[in-house]
């Protein structure tokens, strides 16, 4: 009976010291930045709605994940007549499409305990394609802070938009998803 018992509370706390801590990305302290380029004009936006769950844990990257979503009925480009222009079906189908989804595949360990490495997958309009990027990790009150580095993709592997003289194939992204 002793052996049962210990077993028991051995299990335990063995499953209770590998628990990690699941963050719920809000609003409140993200953005969700692009840029750009239109008539050789740096142009940008966000964009908010954020939903999902981050695993983290800082000690064990290995075992985190990230699967967090983005609602496209919230781009902000501080010009309505181009925000609908962008939700109709020409860009981004938000009618059809309304969320932007990006899942890890793998978070590795960066230089040291606030630098970490991911790769995973964007899905825009229903396509989706590996994307990888930098990011540091921070404890901040009430919650964490997740910073990408600014990485890159092609608009028009995504159906968003057609090649144009006038407007990039490139867009620049940065995230700072803030979670609790």
């Amino acid at each position: 009976m002793k052996s049962l018992l210990f077993f028991v509370i051995t299990l335990l706390t063995f499953k209770a010291g590998n628990a990690q801590k699941v963050f719920t990305p809000i609003d409140d302290g993200s953005k969700v930045h692009f840029v750009i380029k239109n008539l050789g004009i740096n142009t940008g936006g966000d964009l908010a709605g954020l939903k999902g769950a981050i695993k983290f844990d800082a000690k064990k990257p290995d075992a985190s994940s990230f699967d967090v979503l983005a609602a496209v009925s919230t781009i902000d480009t501080d010009n309505d007549r181009r925000d609908g222009h962008l939700k109709n079906e020409d860009y981004f189908d938000a009618e059809k499409y309304p969320t932007i989804h990006i899942a890890s595949t793998s978070i590795t360990q960066g230089s040291d305990l606030k630098n970490f490495n991911f790769k995973g997958n964007l899905t825009i309009k229903d396509i989706t394609k590996p994307i990888e990027f930098a990011f540091t990790a921070e404890g901040v009150e009430g919650g964490a802070l997740f910073t990408s580095s600014e990485f890159e993709i092609n608009r028009v592997d995504f159906g968003v938009g057609k090649e144009s003289a006038t407007m990039s194939d490139k867009v620049k992204i940065k995230l700072k998803v803030f979670a609790k």
